[in-house]
């Protein structure tokens, strides 16, 4: 469904990730702030509102560790709950300013900071509502106020050398008010912004999927069709092949070639078999349950009745886990993609080694597929099944985006880089937690 313009701002950022960098901008507030009524008060030693200064401060860190608490909880997060820490936020700077000096106060303009950062997340009706918070509070500040004390005991001896030095602390806050507004401000819109680049780059890869699971789908429905339609003349041909078969000798050159042709045939009938018989099975899902060296085992029979004249070289190490795992057979014929995969590409270098190797972690199966051939573009590895793109001339890209989509079922990864010494290294990750789930 299309996102309306005026909510794909809003879409960009949950209100949930804004409240939690706010409450990270709190806690460097509370310590800016600390340190500078401390500072003011006892290295300056002027006569500020200590007691009620810390008292402000005291109950701002409160209510960032109820805040923190709150974000642990499950419960949603709305905008209007943001602004409500905001107003909280806007009402504590309020009052520490309304002791401090008001609008002449250098670091009035803090009021900007939240503001900043609710902008690039908040809906427009939100937005105004927290600079309507803010825009009141300057307003209070700048009516209503206590002088400092420092200034106003001063001002009234008129002494030019107080005075002097009243300018001097004023400029030096403006200077560190505008430096911790920059560095706040740059930091955690950065960090926004990585936030969304990130959302962005998941966005786009759920694009991607969904591109390449309609394209999946529409294949397989040609698929259906074209395999009830290939059992008809399948049927004919080795009908016809049999009735040559008996009318020549199979020691006869023809009758050799009629005995291959049969056997392809016969193959044929098999793979349309097989074909239903895995669309049956991923629709009932059902499974074996084997542990990862059977599986493994298993894979290479199959494909070395499929290419007998590949050389299939096992690695499995020992710590292959030999618990039982539930394999669907769409699981083992991403494996095998990947296998006859390699070995057409080793068939291009002229080499006849496809390396199959497994390992188990704590976490994860790692099953490993190198071929000996020239090695995958840079665009096709970087595809790695999310799109149909092939290598191969006359290739559809089809096995890997079937084995990607069959991997990602169970929440694992494909990677496709360059293998050492020349080939093609493909890393299939699965989770283990998924298999022994789903075995249990």
């Amino acid at each position: 469904m299309p996102v309306p313009v005026s909510s794909r701002l809003h879409a960009r950022y949950s209100p949930r990730a804004l409240a939690a960098t706010l409450a990270w901008l709190r806690v460097c507030a509370v310590v800016g702030q600390l340190a500078t009524v401390l500072g003011v008060a006892h290295l300056l030693e002027l006569p500020i509102a200590e007691g009620a200064l810390l008292a402000g401060i005291t109950a701002l860190a409160a209510f960032d560790a109820a805040v923190w608490w709150r974000l642990r909880q499950r419960w949603p997060v709305g905008e209007t709950e943001v602004v409500a820490h905001l107003a909280v936020d806007t009402g504590v700077l309020c009052y520490l300013l309304y002791l401090t000096g008001g609008a002449t106060n250098p670091f009035v303009s803090l009021y900007i900071v939240p503001i900043a950062l609710a902008a690039m997340a908040l809906s427009p009706r939100h937005l105004a509502a927290s600079v309507g918070i803010a825009c009141l509070a300057y307003f209070i500040v700048l009516i209503r106020h206590e002088p400092l004390p420092d200034i106003a005991s001063h001002a009234a001896h008129g002494g030019q050398v107080f005075a002097a030095r009243d300018f001097n602390l004023h400029v030096l806050g403006m200077a560190v008010n505008f430096a911790i507004s920059a560095v706040l401000l740059g930091f955690f819109i950065w960090r926004l912004a990585r936030d969304l680049r990130r959302r962005e780059t998941l966005a786009q890869r759920e694009r991607e999927r969904a591109l390449r699971d309609e394209g999946i789908l529409a294949i397989a429905t040609q698929a259906a069709g074209a395999a009830h339609e290939l059992n008809t003349p399948l049927s004919t041909i080795r009908t016809l092949v049999g009735e040559l078969r008996r009318e020549h000798p199979a020691d006869t050159p023809l009758g050799e070639d009629l005995a291959l042709l049969a056997g392809q045939a016969d193959r044929c009938r098999d793979i349309l078999r097989e074909l239903v018989q895995v669309g049956s099975a991923q629709l009932t899902e059902q499974a074996q349950v084997q542990t990862l060296p059977a599986f493994i085992a298993d894979c290479a029979e199959r494909f070395r009745l499929l290419r007998p004249a590949v050389n299939l070289d096992i690695t499995l190490a020992d710590e292959a886990h030999l618990a039982p795992l539930r394999i669907v057979p769409a699981l083992r014929h991403a494996i095998l993609n990947l296998l006859n995969n390699a070995a057409d590409a080793s068939e291009l270098s002229a080499s006849a080694k496809v390396e199959f190797a497994a390992n188990c972690t704590a976490t994860d199966v790692v099953i490993e597929v190198r071929d000996h051939g020239p090695g995958l573009p840079q665009a096709v590895r970087e595809a790695a099944g999310m799109r149909f793109v092939s290598a191969k001339r006359d290739g559809l890209g089809l096995g890997l985006a079937l084995t990607n989509a069959t991997i990602e079922r169970f929440h694992g990864s494909l990677r496709a880089d360059a293998a050492m010494g020349g080939g093609t290294l493909t890393r299939l990750t699965l989770p283990l937690s998924a298999l022994r789930a789903q075995a249990q």
